[in-house]
């Protein structure tokens, strides 16, 4: 029997709040990046202190977004495509993916402790076999095989089935930002 295929998304908010060494070099930076890259949007004139005025003044300034990421990249890969906060029901596998996005939730030049981001983590392509006991239960291999080696995740408020294929059609993969 075919099963459908899913990519899972992950989101961690990284804001003023955040202890562990990793998220506080991603805060720092992304701030800092955000403070150089904002100019290239903002009026000399008549500047607007937060990401979301800033963005309903000058629709170009979405591009905040990927621009303020890019510091963020080398933390991300550091990573090498493994999240271990999130692991499956056993507590020994790690949250593989193979992608990743960061957004501004909002932020503030006159103010850091403002400066709020979302980093959304990607998974590959699962086969998915269902939800069990509150659990996304998928398996690592997409391969019809006789049997899959499964993997359970917990459902959680953030994290989230981004792509689903349908067993029975055969469109190719999507690309992952």
């Amino acid at each position: 029997m075919p099963y459908p295929k899913i990519r899972l998304a992950y989101r961690v908010i990284i804001d003023n709040s955040a202890t562990a060494a990793w998220d506080r070099y991603i805060f720092e930076d992304t701030y800092k990046e955000y403070l150089m890259q904002q100019q290239l949007f903002n009026s000399k004139e008549n500047p607007k202190p937060t990401f979301r005025e800033l963005l309903s003044e000058n629709p170009k300034a979405e591009q905040l977004h990927f621009l303020t990421g890019m510091a963020a990249q080398s933390y991300v890969a550091q990573l090498k495509g493994n999240f271990y906060r999130l692991s499956d029901v056993l507590g020994t596998t790690f949250f593989p993916f193979t992608g990743y996005k960061l957004d501004i939730v909002n932020t503030d030049i006159t103010d850091n402790t403002r400066h709020k981001v979302g980093i959304t983590l990607f998974s590959p392509l699962f086969t998915y076999l269902g939800i069990v006991n509150n659990c996304y239960m998928v398996a690592l291999s997409t391969d019809e095989q006789a049997g899959y080696e499964t993997v359970m995740f917990s459902i959680l408020p953030q994290l989230a089935i981004c792509y689903y294929q349908d067993a029975t059609t055969n469109t190719t993969q999507p690309t992952i930002p």
